[in-house]
């Protein structure tokens, strides 16, 4: 086992290189027999306090700790670049690429043997799994919880509010006064987003791809049980290190699947799409936007919680959690699918039960039958589009309107309280220049606030069309992730006020009345885009960054390049 073991390649050497190696360790107080062969397992952490949803996570790495020293092992704690979705500009998801080619590069380049992720807020997760994965030695998640829901004025409130609470206070339902009051009444614990939002989406998604223990998607971080599955986590990467079980073990093209099933079934967020994509690249699974509409398709929407519908993460934990969703779902999954436990998921869900129906619901009798993610296509997203139906208006699900195109956010933000702008409750928003490249960084806008004058007369929805993505806390018929992007110059890039757009979730189809000869026309006739971007990570970003439909990622990071350090310094 030593000598298998990938840090006794610094730890046991001799001579001047084993001297430099141990020496400095021994700078914090660390004996000898600390490096004699013991696994040591890399705490990659995300805390910081830029990151509120992560701000646990010095308390949360102690616990992770206290397993690995009672299996045998070394624990080391390392910083990454932290995401905090509610601080970063212009959008986190800018840098989810750039963090995980830190989290890629921290993990080859040091002496670890298995490394725990501690990750929370939305982009966390994406990327340190990407990086993880990336690298390929035995990992294991752990996530940081979902927040206790807020309370206001007799009930629950959680993230989802906000955009109800941003409508009412633009025509007048809400004084500031009030909305201040919401504000302090919101985030009353730590962890992240307390419904069913990217954060909470993301933790179900590394747990129903078998990257975490069980039961690790809903446990509030304030509750003492997520301490100690952190322990119990610590624990299990030492065992995981010594069976040598890793990533690629797991991530399978039927663990995807699986995962892309549950999602359907908790009525995760569309951001889920983007971020399952990119893992797929990185460890080379075979994944295409059409397996999410296609494997999705049959599920039924079975946990009753916000956006989709009125509970809150807390009470799907105290419901079943995750694996009670699972183990309804178990004729959907593919059972022998592998976990980090060493267990399959069917043995994984045995002993489950579900104590709360209203929570999570039977497949016999689901919460709706309508979920997952639509997939559309059509001559204004020719590779793809996505929609949550569970999150739309029935009435909207198929619908033509007259376009009312916003050319970039600045546009729409100028523009939407006009009380000259020419549109009404049958129109079609669309924002243009918020993908990728567009942006840059696709930022969660595509729920575009109606205009105060429909919010006045009482609309509450809208069909919305952009090439960016949405909150996972949001709701609404939104259309998101348009690819190609405008930016690449395709046909979304040249749609005009006026023209006339059919959605049909039915069909699957996203459609411009507008004939390809003049599509063709307005693009040669468009100017062209002058960068305002020429140095540093943004301009890598614009000239590297994918589009939606394949994950958003690097180009140069699909794959993955292994564990070994190709040069030794010393």
């Amino acid at each position: 086992m030593e000598k298998d073991l990938r840090s006794q390649h610094w730890f046991g050497k001799t001579g001047k290189d084993g001297f430099i190696y141990r020496a400095w360790m021994k700078n914090q107080g660390t004996p000898s027999y600390e490096f004699e062969g013991k696994p040591v397992i890399g705490i990659c952490n995300t805390w910081s306090e830029f990151t509120p949803c992560n701000g646990h996570f010095r308390e949360l790495a102690e616990a992770v700790k206290k397993g690995i020293y009672e299996a045998g092992g070394l624990p080391l704690e390392f910083p990454v670049m932290s995401l905090g979705e509610t601080l970063i500009k212009p959008t986190a998801m800018l840098y989810r690429n750039l963090a995980s080619m830190d989290v890629e590069e921290s993990i080859r380049a040091n002496p670890m043997d298995g490394v725990v992720l501690l990750c929370g807020c939305d982009k966390t997760t994406p990327s340190l799994v990407m990086g993880a994965c990336s690298v390929n030695i035995p990992t294991l998640v752990v996530s940081g919880g979902p927040m206790l829901p807020g309370r206001f004025n007799g009930k629950k409130i959680g993230t989802s509010d906000i955009w109800r609470f941003s409508e009412a206070t633009r025509v007048g339902k809400m004084t500031q006064e009030q909305l201040l009051e919401a504000e302090a009444s919101m985030c009353r614990s730590p962890g992240h987003c307390a419904v069913m939002g990217t954060a909470s989406t993301m933790a179900c998604m590394v747990e129903s791809l078998g990257l975490s223990l069980p039961g690790n998607a809903a446990i509030p971080a304030a509750d003492a049980r997520r301490k100690t599955l952190a322990q119990l986590s610590g624990l299990r990467i030492v065992e995981m290190v010594r069976e040598n079980l890793k990533p690629s073990d797991i991530l399978v093209r039927k663990a995807f699947e699986n995962s892309i099933r549950v999602n359907a079934a908790i009525g995760g967020s569309t951001n889920f799409v983007l971020h399952l994509l990119a893992v797929a690249g990185r460890v080379g699974v075979d994944l295409d936007l059409k397996d999410f509409d296609e494997l999705s398709a049959n599920i039924p929407l079975l946990a009753n919680l916000q956006p989709s519908g009125e509970y809150f993460m807390e009470d799907l934990y105290y419901a079943g959690g995750l694996p009670a969703v699972m183990k309804e779902l178990l004729p959907f999954l593919h059972k022998e699918a592998l976990t980090v436990n060493g267990k399959t998921v069917e043995q994984n869900c045995a002993n489950v039960e579900c104590y709360d129906r209203s929570v999570v619901a039977t497949t016999d009798a689901p919460f709706n039958d309508i979920s997952g993610i639509v997939v559309l296509k059509g001559n204004i997203c020719e590779e793809g589009a996505v929609l949550k139906p569970s999150a739309a208006s029935p009435h909207l699900m198929k619908h033509t309107g007259r376009a009312v195109v916003f050319e970039d956010i600045e546009d729409y933000k100028n523009r939407i309280d006009d009380p000259d702008l020419d549109i009404d409750e049958n129109s079609v928003m669309v924002l243009k220049n918020v993908g990728p490249r567009g942006y840059p960084g696709m930022p969660e806008v595509g729920n575009m606030g109606l205009p105060k004058k429909l919010l006045e007369k009482g609309v509450t929805d809208m069909v919305r069309i952009s090439d960016g993505r949405m909150s996972g806390t949001g709701f609404g018929t939104v259309v998101l992730h348009v690819s190609p992007e405008a930016a690449a110059g395709a046909n979304f890039s040249a749609l005009q006020t006026g023209d006339l757009v059919t959605l049909d979730v039915a069909e699957r189809r996203l459609e411009a009345q507008v004939s390809p000869e003049v599509f063709e026309e307005r693009k040669r006739n468009r100017a062209k885009e002058v960068s305002r971007y020429d140095r540093g990570y943004v301009q890598l970003y614009i000239n590297h960054v994918e589009q939606a439909h394949l994950g958003a990622d690097f180009d140069f990071l699909k794959g993955s390049s292994g564990s070994e350090v190709t040069r030794d310094s010393h």
